[in-house]
């Protein structure tokens, strides 16, 4: 999970974090980030495969904000 410069949250899944994050910030990540960069990364979990990749990304996208900050922590 990455947080926007205007505060906002963006949960994604890569099989490759440090290019990923690069992309978002060269305004090259996606629409809903072009922008909003600079992003920071406030939150990660290892999954073993794609599939468990992709049910952990719907899970945290089902979450309200609030729950979503209490999952990261401190913002």
């Amino acid at each position: 999970m990455i947080e926007c410069k205007d505060g906002k949250l963006y949960t994604g899944i890569t099989n490759s974090l440090e290019r990923r994050l690069k992309d978002h910030n060269s305004g090259n990540g996606g629409r809903f980030t072009r922008f909003r960069a600079p992003v920071t990364l406030v939150y990660t979990a290892e999954v073993l495969n794609r599939s468990e990749a992709l049910k952990r990304e719907a899970a945290i996208k089902r979450l309200t904000r609030k729950e979503k900050v209490a999952l990261v922590g401190v913002l």
